[in-house]
């Protein structure tokens, strides 16, 4: 495998992990970036662009990143919240009247932000087209009857979080989410990430194309096998789990032109790992220009638990804070004072603020994971061990 890229001294560990994730654990295309105290340390890239396909994976290369997108995305309402302009106290209601309706007017922003808002999935699933024309979505969320009362639960909204988001950002702002961030956020920081695909980035053919794969043999070993109520709430299509992710049906194509233009801030941003690493290392303060968009204030926010314990959705422990996953034994990151989120498949992306590290990884190699990806794993642990030696 000829891996392109380089590590700092110290952070070797981390290009050994990258290696043997194409060498044991089936990736065909990736990438994995770290920056610590601002300065990037690991920047890596291999494979091919294409997962079925033959052209390199370059430099600049991006990727669908699915649910990893929900912790750029939740920088937005943090930033409205740090400006005064969202009260994340506030009922939902309260900037948008309509989702009072089905039991959920006392459903609190916070509550929305943190998988709280009993809302995981619909009664009627949406169909690909609907799910981006920007109003069947929110419509669907607001007059859907909740599953639970609001703030009393959480179960992961894999989904649904994008119309919740998505509409909640557009009755404070004025804007869609993915124009939002791109002018205060991905724009000025010069990150390769979207939410919403520009069409000259389209036309640039820059971005590659993801493909479910089948871990290889070399990997047996090494596969995680999940709990049996687990494996039945997958299973059964009658129950939340199955629900939640079925909130689009069928389930759209994500290399289609008309998916990646659509602003779904739960599952179709696209970017470089290097953007992720950066988008990170940006909310803690740690770039090389000293930009910095989290205050303290808001950083603490960010990595502080709002949800813990049995995922109504998930059917696992998880943790959430405002937004972001954090640290635990479903969704292992660096450290108890790690935040951010996986993407099903593979992608992941997290800040830890004790270590000053923001990290990314990409991939177009989407594997059956949900949290805790073995080939995310392998680079997390890896790092580390750079940082422990």
């Amino acid at each position: 495998m000829n891996i392109q890229g380089e590590v700092a001294e110290g952070f070797e560990p981390v290009r050994e992990a990258f290696v043997r994730n194409f060498e044991v654990l089936g990736d065909r295309g990736a990438a994995v970036a770290v920056y610590r105290d601002g300065r990037r340390v690991v920047d890596l890239w291999a494979g091919t662009k294409d997962a079925d396909g033959t052209d390199p994976w370059r430099a600049e290369t991006a990727q669908v990143v699915r649910s990893a997108t929900k912790g750029v995305a939740a920088a937005v309402p943090l930033l409205l919240h740090q400006r005064g302009l969202l009260d994340l106290d506030a009922p939902v209601g309260a900037y948008w009247p309509e989702f009072k309706a089905g039991g959920k007017d006392r459903a609190l922003v916070r509550d929305l932000l943190a998988h709280r808002a009993g809302v995981p999935a619909l009664d009627r699933s949406l169909s690909p087209a609907e799910a981006v024309d920007g109003v069947s979505g929110a419509r669907a969320v607001a007059e859907q009857r909740a599953f639970w009362e609001p703030g009393t639960e959480h179960g992961y909204h894999a989904q649904t979080y994008s119309w919740l988001l998505a509409e909640l950002v557009l009755r404070v702002t004025g804007e869609s989410i993915g124009a939002w961030l791109a002018r205060e956020v991905t724009g000025p920081l010069g990150l390769d990430f979207w939410i919403g695909l520009p069409e000259a980035e389209a036309a640039a053919g820059r971005v590659g194309r993801v493909a479910a794969v089948e871990p290889p043999e070399s990997a047996a070993g090494l596969r995680t096998r999940p709990r049996r109520n687990v494996s039945q709430a997958y299973a059964d299509p009658e129950s939340l789990t199955r629900r939640a992710f079925a909130a689009i049906d069928p389930l759209p194509d994500e290399n289609a032109p008309e998916y990646r233009a659509g602003e779904l801030p739960a599952s179709a941003g696209i970017g470089t790992a290097r953007a992720l690493a950066g988008f990170y290392a940006a909310l803690l303060g740690d770039t090389e220009d000293g930009a910095r968009l989290f205050d303290p204030r808001t950083t603490a926010l960010a990595s502080g638990e709002l949800s813990a314990g049995p995922d109504r959705v998930l059917v696992v422990n998880t943790r959430f804070g405002p937004g972001y996953m954090l640290h635990g034994p479903a969704s292992p990151l660096l450290s108890p004072a790690s935040f951010g989120h996986p993407g099903r498949g593979g992608s992941l992306a997290f800040a830890d603020a004790e270590a000053g590290i923001g990290f990314g990884y990409v991939t177009n190699a989407l594997a059956t994971s949900v949290t805790a990806d073995p080939r995310a794993q392998a680079l997390v642990r890896a790092l580390r061990a750079a940082l422990a030696s």
